[in-house]
């Protein structure tokens, strides 16, 4: 009698008998929210170790220089050891502890230490990259500033060292008394009125645009556009783009301000009129025609009076005197420049300003 085979339901592939519940979890509202609530607490945690880790690194670093600086101060040891210190702690420490202890870095540690000497000043918010720009800068006013204000405008690394480099501490601090350079000093630029968001003078070396250089006004405003991010690190903390070009029409004639935007501290718009030559009286009437413009037909609840400002490549002060004058309007002339300024001469012009006040 053949033996009969028996028929296995036993199949080589699982079969999904929750494939429909778990389609059902994946997209229920609960179940989203509670993934959405776990991502953010990874990720808010992440942040925080980091946060954590770098405050670590700049109170170590600190202890560092002070340890080395104390050393420095025993009796006649640093005129014993002199250089040889740094360099001999600089090849032991990496032996025994790994990278990290390069001699210029332990030259930083130590200028750490001696232009921060109370640890309660240091922010944990900035890395020890930022911390390393600011003990290259000698002049404690301007080190002061630049520490300050990174820490309002959280600004990278990268952004510190363009701010530094196109001295704009000196751009800021170049129009004002003794008493205001010190505030500026120890405070930062604080933005409380019209005043405190033009500079005399600004620069867009980000532009890149070679020696000699031949623009017209639209190449210009193309060019700041197509680097945006750098031009409102220029123009400062609180702007957003509005628009270009942007139309207003009186008695049916067009007119266009080259860029308009919104300041959301000061709450207002702030209009740009680009000029490639001396600024001439009728630009000014002009910007004040777009700001009476702006105050009346766009302005909504809230919003303050419009501020504007001529950028132009030079500047005549006699007619700009007798151009504005008694206009009581927020409505400002200032240069700029394509390349990077002389910091020193800037410096210097700084130094005499507050020794003469």
């Amino acid at each position: 009698m053949p033996v009969r085979k028996l028929i296995s339901t036993k199949t080589t592939h699982p079969v999904k008998i929750g494939g429909e519940a778990e389609r059902a979890l994946a997209t229920a509202k609960p179940y989203r929210e509670l993934l959405d609530l776990i991502s953010r607490r990874f990720i808010a945690g992440q942040a925080q170790a980091m946060r954590s880790t770098n405050e670590i690194i700049i109170e170590t670093y600190w202890q560092i220089g002070k340890h080395i600086v104390e050393f420095e101060q025993q009796g006649n040891i640093k005129a014993k050891y002199g250089t040889q210190l740094l360099e001999n702690l600089s090849k032991d420490l990496t032996l025994e502890l790994g990278k990290g202890f390069s001699k210029s870095n332990l030259f930083n540690m130590r200028l750490f230490y001696i232009h921060f000497p109370i640890f309660q000043t240091v922010s944990g918010k900035l890395s020890w990259s930022h911390y390393c720009e600011f003990v290259k800068i000698s002049d404690e006013l301007e080190r002061s500033f630049y520490h300050q204000q990174n820490i309002l405008e959280n600004w990278s690394v990268r952004e510190l060292k363009r701010q530094k480099d196109s001295g704009l501490f000196m751009r800021l601090a170049i129009s004002k008394d003794k008493e205001k350079v010190l505030s500026l000093s120890r405070r930062g630029q604080l933005i409380e009125s019209p005043e405190d968001i033009v500079k005399d003078s600004y620069v867009f070396e980000f532009l890149k645009i070679p020696e000699p250089h031949a623009l017209s006004e639209t190449d210009l405003e193309n060019r700041l556009l197509d680097n945006l991010q750098m031009f409102l690190l220029e123009l400062g903390k609180g702007f957003t783009f509005v628009g270009r070009q942007y139309r207003i029409t009186l008695n049916n004639t067009h007119y266009r301000v080259d860029l308009v935007f919104y300041h959301r501290i000061l709450r207002c718009f702030v209009l740009i009129d680009l000029k490639i030559n001396d600024v001439a009286h009728n630009d000014i009437g002009q910007m004040n025609m777009y700001m009476g413009y702006f105050a009346n037909e766009e302005n909504t609840e809230g919003d303050n009076p419009p501020i504007g400002i001529v950028l132009t490549k030079e500047k005549n002060e006699l007619l700009v005197k007798y151009a504005t004058y008694e206009m009581k309007s927020q409505l400002f002339i200032s240069k700029y420049q394509l390349y990077l300024p002389n910091v020193d001469d800037l410096r210097r012009i700084i130094n005499n300003q507050m020794e003469s006040n």
